[in-house]
């Protein structure tokens, strides 16, 4: 065990403790506030109840604390930190260790939700707990300043200076403006998962973890309270045992939720919103600036959002060759999958009106494109491919070329204008070339270590990752 008390190594849920003094429950407070609370305050039709919950909620001057030097926000999406808080403070919250009351808390779930411009499409991505990365200096709220660490475990920012420190930290090494933070506490996720009336969770196993005190049978069953905190906060008696893994699982259980959440069997019943509401707002806190109307603005905004455009996804991670407990950060494709949230642009620009003798663009339908991996990145020519297709192109997938930076387009004979269709969406791509020897009438398109995402995707401008999760995916798919 390191020695260095802001290397975060706490006891986990799979060391022999009592479990009242067990800290690693992993609260799942984010699926309240992003997916519940906003939602479902654009449904509420009562705004003087609306008001009533939302005084509820208690908030923090984060903007005092991060100061004026952070990212430029390049678009009109919305970032929202979502923090699951192992707090043992507030009513319910001391049985899960009366001894740590005064301990400060601690946050092993961090969910950046980012909510893509014109409200149509949002991605919850997780950071592993155990993710190592540069952690810079944070003011507290007493005025003095912690030290800069060259490389610390994210989940250590929380307790060093609270969400501020946890904000400022991920915006410095995704250079993502991160507009407001929200975080919830063990009762506030127990009772929302009572309020929707339980979640559908699928397992491959019956499952009897003493520690945990889960018990549930193979195959499908809804849970929710006590047995929903379990299910979400178990390691060792689910899966590898690893936390990657537990994050996956918890994030299908979020989008079996917000699906639920989303439904019309709550947003239309004001008995279950104003329940959901209330269960949300009694265990948040959140930034100054999130205030009732902007909340309010928020959920206007996503009204006609379908819980099919909520994907979930980690972000980008390997080994950390210094300690195999830890993960990294996998480059280049973390800095590719930032980029594409930075400059996400969901909404369509207007087409451009096509110059007098111009020749006509070639339809996607009618483009057939070939796609080669040159990024250097497993299974990236795929994931293209995939986005490609969504757009209504004809794609194959080619392989492996050698590793280059700039993406680019070559095409066969016949299909110079087929090829300028598909260049037309690959942001800072060089003009089409002529393939020597290509194949008449197929586009070949390179992608490079340089690939961020194709313009207008259908996917909210953000490429495909691996693993996602949609909240509308078969909760017994595997």
């Amino acid at each position: 065990m390191n020695s260095n008390p802001m290397y975060m190594e706490y006891v986990d849920d799979a060391d022999p403790q009592p479990a009242a003094r067990r800290r690693g429950w992993r609260v799942l407070g984010w699926v309240s506030i992003g997916l519940s609370a906003v939602m479902v305050a654009g449904s509420l039709t009562a705004y003087g109840v609306y008001r009533k919950a939302m005084g509820n909620i208690s908030q923090e001057d984060a903007n005092a604390l991060l100061g004026p030097n952070r990212p430029k926000k390049l678009n009109s999406a919305m970032n929202i930190l979502l923090l699951g808080s192992d707090t043992r403070a507030g009513a319910g919250n001391d049985k899960y260790g009366k001894s740590m009351t005064k301990e400060p808390p601690r946050s092993d779930t961090m969910i950046l939700l980012h909510l893509s411009p014109g409200g149509g499409q949002a991605m919850g991505i997780s950071f592993p707990r155990d993710l190592m990365v540069p952690i810079p200096s944070c003011k507290l709220k007493n005025g003095q300043r912690t030290p800069a660490q060259t490389i610390g475990q994210i989940n250590a920012t929380f307790t060093i200076g609270g969400a501020p420190c946890t904000m400022k930290t991920i915006e410095s090494f995704t250079n993502i403006k991160i507009d407001h933070f929200m975080q919830v506490d063990f009762n506030g996720f127990k009772t929302i998962t009572e309020a929707v009336g339980g979640v559908e969770v699928c397992l491959p196993n019956a499952v009897n973890d003493p520690q945990s005190k889960l018990k549930l049978p193979k195959g499908k069953s809804t849970i929710k309270g006590e047995t929903a905190l379990a299910y979400v906060r178990v390691r060792k008696g689910l899966g590898n045992g690893s936390d990657t893994d537990r994050i996956k699982r918890q994030q299908k259980f979020l989008g079996a939720l917000a699906n639920k959440a989303m439904s019309a069997g709550v947003l239309s019943n004001p008995s279950k919103m104003l329940a959901l509401m209330n269960a949300t707002t009694k265990s948040l806190t959140t930034d100054s600036e999130l205030t009732p109307q902007v909340m309010m603005d928020i959920a206007s905004g996503m009204r006609g959002m379908t819980s099919g455009k909520l994907r979930f996804v980690t972000v980008p991670w390997g080994a950390y060759a210094p300690d195999p407990n830890r993960v990294a950060l996998r480059q280049p494709a973390a800095d590719q999958f930032f980029s594409a949230v930075r400059n996400d642009k969901t909404v369509p620009s207007e087409p451009k009106k096509e110059q007098a003798g111009a020749a006509p663009k070639i339809p996607a339908s009618q483009v057939r494109v070939r796609v080669y991996n040159a990024s250097g990145i497993d299974g990236q020519a795929r994931r293209v491919a995939d986005d490609l297709e969504a757009q209504g192109f004809q794609v194959q997938v080619g392989g492996n070329l050698d590793l280059t930076k700039t993406s680019r387009v070559m095409y066969g004979t016949g299909a110079d204008q087929h090829a300028q269709t598909l260049n037309a969406l690959i942001p800072n791509a060089p003009q089409p070339t002529a393939r020597t020897g290509g194949q008449p009438g197929l586009v070949d398109l390179v992608v490079g270590s340089d690939w961020t995402s194709l313009k207008n995707s259908k996917n909210g401008g953000i490429p495909t990752q691996d693993g996602e999760v949609k909240a509308t995916d078969d909760v017994c798919k595997t």
